[in-house]
């Protein structure tokens, strides 16, 4: 799952979905999205599948210039499950597989977190489950949650990479 210079969140997640017994057993699909309106991927799936795990392919971050100079990235993971519209209940239920899965998602994360220090890249340790209150995507109840990672970054002057 590591290597020396960075780390793959899209692979992860997606290896979390596909063996994830809550995950599969529900039928999420995975997707790579951009951002919360580019869900084209997870459109194209629509027709066969309800549920959904999307990793936005775009990150947010900054390069922090002090005493340990270091690269944050930003990864959003969505999920996504249909329901009937205007049913309350099972909009709630989908909540709670929701919130489930997010905390089984992150016993997991907290273990890959100790691997990727050993690469000297730092997950966030504040990872916030937010729900989204309005209905989303052709009548999903929708979630995410952003996950943080800072990396080392080099930053001495090399002569070599200017004209």
């Amino acid at each position: 799952m590591t290597n020396p210079t960075n780390w793959n969140a899209t692979a992860f997640f997606e290896n979390l979905t596909r063996s994830n017994r809550l995950a599969t057993g529900k039928k999420f699909v995975f997707c790579r999205v951009s951002g919360l309106e580019g869900f084209e991927e997870a459109l194209g799936e629509m027709q066969s599948a309800n549920n959904f795990v999307c990793v936005s392919d775009i990150a947010d971050g900054y390069t922090e210039l002090n005493n340990t100079p270091r690269t944050r990235r930003v990864k959003t993971v969505f999920f996504a499950m249909r329901h009937a519209i205007d049913d309350m209940a099972a909009r709630a239920e989908c909540f709670d597989v929701m919130q489930e899965m997010f905390r089984q998602f992150m016993s997991v994360l907290i273990l890959e977190r100790v691997k990727l220090e050993q690469d000297c890249i730092y997950v966030d340790p504040r990872i916030t489950f937010n729900e989204i209150d309005r209905y989303f995507f052709s009548g999903c109840a929708c979630a995410y949650f952003q996950v943080a990672v800072d990396k080392f970054t080099d930053l001495r002057y090399n002569a070599d990479e200017w004209l």
